[in-house]
């Protein structure tokens, strides 16, 4: 046997045992002679003590251990003495007194600090990416990772106690570019066709509802050729489903209730029950369709009294119909013209054109570098119709709604920054519901689909859309948030092939190019399809945001970096020219300038 126990395991009443233990080498530290190892794997670490008055072999050999050499040593395990504990770590109350010492490897002076922690680690990203298998010996990623397969194991486990199969997809496809760009793969056999690696099981699993499978989940890998950042990576993980006979409340009650069971239960947090927030209600309020509620902070519209004041740029924004968006920064008072300044220019990078300020001083007296412009009645009434009080700062924007509700909810999120509002240990979750279906992109001077084209709209908004108006139409689509972040999203989708055919019709595509793009999914919905609606959650970054992370990196065994590629495997990379021949493909690459 290599070993009897994990380095995380021993405790007070294994005292006198005799143990095998193997491990990494963390720490080694030469003290008068006795020389003290800190032996690590996944599960945690041991004090392991050789002293020459012992054995002297193996103190010998252990005089050559340095880190991340790979080890196995056996000895008894002994208290540790009075005031030498280690309330750090979980087998702090022992060590083990070495008699037996097999080196197993040697290693080089790694490149990396394994055993630094993680506010420690000073290396750039293409080090740590270049020697992953070393970084993933960091305990703190390796948590990380543990973390993730727990989440799995109880994924799976959720999903089959409510009657789900998990059913594989094709990781092949047929391309059909609706949002990010594929990733194509040629085909050896089919000259010059190519398949798509799936951007999500969207169109298989609809398919799925229509061969009668009824409830189906799959932890998918999706792959996505777009600009990355620190919550996008080029391949991906899904927790993926999709369910039939449903309207949009069983299938969001599902997700309450996996919220409740399973991301409750690992994080060991208790939840409410997660509010509904209408998309327009979000964009108003919080300038954003994926509302941090960790703090209040509300937005308000106060466009009505702004058209009847005499200051130019809200009553002139307002006359050509924009609006004025305005917040209370609770205890902000005391915001020196210099951060005032800065936030100015931050919402400048959103669009808006400036930022009004009012500070409200004792008394409620209200003082503002546009005075001037405003009776007294006017101040208060904009006071108190955001909530302003005594000790705030008041900020407003005006500008289109688009622009106002943006710029406004980016000054939000800035100003819960500099005050600190944004508690990693908080967990607020929200469902937004009632997206538009449709939104209008004025480089393509043409309507799209704000998620993607099976979305079915309001049962209520269905004549709407059918007399083509688009602008107007709201969508049986949601998306689950937590502190900020968009975790997932799903929608209830269009069974009926005539309201597909038109959709597609609305959205400009062709009788041939429905038939190119999605011919085989509109043929089987002439066979009988029943109502059905599902969602997905992008599972790293359902973990990085319960764990508090902004970047999802840390929970992906081998990402990729900002440039999409490996710089541990040199991925992407050149091929052999007998592989491009053989897949019929010639290269005529341009350099970049």
């Amino acid at each position: 046997m290599k070993r009897t126990h994990n380095c995380g395991e021993l405790r007070k009443n294994d005292i006198g045992k005799a143990v095998t233990l193997c491990g990494w080498v963390d720490r080694r530290r030469d003290l008068g002679g006795v020389i003290f190892v800190d032996l690590r794997d996944k599960y945690g670490k041991t004090q392991v003590v050789f002293n020459p008055e012992h054995n002297a072999d193996v103190h010998k050999i252990a005089d050559t251990l340095r880190n991340e050499f790979v080890i196995q040593v056996t000895g008894e395990v002994q208290s540790r003495p009075a005031g030498m504990e280690n309330e750090k770590i979980s087998t702090g109350d022992i060590d083990v007194k070495i008699n037996e010492l097999v080196i197993f490897n040697k290693s080089e002076n790694p490149p990396l600090a394994v055993n630094d922690p993680k506010e420690e680690c000073k290396e750039n990203d293409d080090l740590r990416l270049r020697y992953r298998y070393l970084d993933l010996r960091r305990p703190w990623i390796q948590k990380n990772l543990m973390l993730k397969s727990k989440l799995l194991g109880e994924t799976h486990a959720f999903f089959r106690r409510n009657g789900f199969e998990e059913i594989e997809t094709p990781v092949l496809c047929k391309s059909t570019p609706e949002g990010a760009r594929d990733y194509l793969v040629p085909s050896r056999v089919n000259p010059g066709k190519f398949y798509a690696l799936p951007q999500s099981p969207q169109q298989y699993k609809q398919l799925l509802m229509i061969a009668g499978m009824d409830r189906y989940y799959q932890i998918a890998k999706c792959f996505r050729d777009e600009d990355l950042r620190a919550d996008r990576q080029p391949e991906f993980t899904q927790i993926d489903l999709e369910m039939s006979f449903v309207e949009q409340s069983d299938v969001m009650a599902m997700l309450d209730n996996f919220v409740k069971e399973v991301l409750a239960k690992i994080w060991g947090f208790e939840i409410p029950e997660i509010p509904r927030i209408k998309y327009a209600d979000a964009m108003l309020r919080y300038g954003s369709d994926k509302p941090d509620l960790r703090f209040d902070l509300p937005i308000f519209d106060v466009s009505e009294i702004a058209a009847n004041v005499d200051f130019t740029v809200f009553k002139s924004v307002v006359a050509n119909k924009g609006v004025v968006r305005g917040l209370a920064a609770k205890g902000c008072v005391d915001f020196t013209r210099k951060q005032i300044d800065d936030l100015t220019a931050f919402v400048g990078r959103y669009g808006a054109k400036g930022l009004v300020w009012m500070r409200v001083k004792d008394g409620d007296e209200i003082e503002t570098q546009v005075a001037k412009f405003f009776t007294k009645d006017q101040l208060n009434a904009l006071r108190d119709a955001i909530g302003g009080k005594a000790g705030d700062m008041l900020f407003f924007i005006a500008g289109s709604e688009k622009i106002a509700a943006n710029a406004m909810g980016h000054l939000r999120l800035e100003i819960a920054r500099i005050k600190d509002l944004m508690d990693p240990q908080v967990r607020k979750f929200a469902w937004v519901t009632e997206f538009p279906m449709f939104e209008y992109s004025e480089t393509e001077n043409r309507y799209s689909s704000m998620h993607h084209p099976f979305t079915s709209p309001l049962p209520e908004h269905l004549d709407i859309m059918l007399s083509g108006n688009l602008k107007d139409c709201k969508a049986q689509a949601y998306d689950l948030v937590l502190n900020g972040v968009e975790i997932g999203g799903g929608s209830v989708r269009i069974h009926n092939p005539d309201i597909q055919e038109k959709v597609f019709h609305l959205l400009g595509l062709s009788e041939a190019q429905v038939k190119e793009k999605f011919g085989f999914f509109v043929d089987a919905f002439r066979f009988g399809a029943p109502p059905h609606g599902g969602l997905a959650l992008g599972l790293d970054r359902v973990v990085a945001t319960l764990e508090g992370q902004d970047s999802i990196r840390d929970f992906i065994a081998f990402p990729k970096n900002t440039s999409a590629s490996s710089p541990m495997d040199s991925s992407p990379s050149e091929v052999d020219p007998v592989q491009l021949l053989e897949t019929h493909i010639s290269l005529n690459v341009s350099q970049k300038l």
